[in-house]
């Protein structure tokens, strides 16, 4: 009898896949993607079988293809994901993510007293450590570790 691998998420025609999720950080991808106000179909599943995790989150958006700055934003929460570009059913582009040296007008300082909780500037954040990550304000200096860092 041949064996036969059941596919647990439906196939997608055009746009992005990130797999590889860890599962206890999947709703939290979906949040800062803010997926809930997207028209696009999304298909979400978690706690899936994964050689690599264990378990897994994934996410299918059709017809959507992510900015550089949600990619970051995605890093930021899930680094080793992976995201899957998809035209015509087959993966035209494999990305694994890695956590920039700077972000852009994606985090929150912070520090209360930062210029840009006051004034309209884009925040600016360089990583001094990537493992475990912690980043530093450009305007104000503050550090920032992993458990600190709010995304916009």
């Amino acid at each position: 009898m041949e064996s036969k691998e059941v596919k647990m998420v439906a196939a997608l025609r055009n746009g992005t896949v990130i797999d590889h999720i860890p599962s206890d950080k999947l709703f939290q991808v979906v949040s800062i993607l803010h997926l809930a106000e997207l028209p696009n179909q999304i298909t979400v599943g978690n706690n899936l079988s994964s050689k690599k995790l264990g378990s897994k989150g994934i996410i299918k958006i059709s017809d959507k293809f992510l900015t550089d700055q949600d990619i970051n934003k995605i890093a930021l929460v899930a680094p080793d994901a992976q995201l899957n570009i998809i035209r015509d059913f087959e993966v035209i582009e494999k990305k694994k993510l890695r956590i920039p040296d700077r972000f852009e007008d994606i985090v929150r300082c912070g520090n209360p007293n930062c210029v840009t909780n006051h004034q309209p500037i884009i925040t600016l954040f360089d990583v001094t450590n990537h493992a475990p990550l912690t980043i530093r304000c450009h305007y104000c200096e503050r550090m920032m570790t992993e458990d600190e860092i709010k995304i916009k």
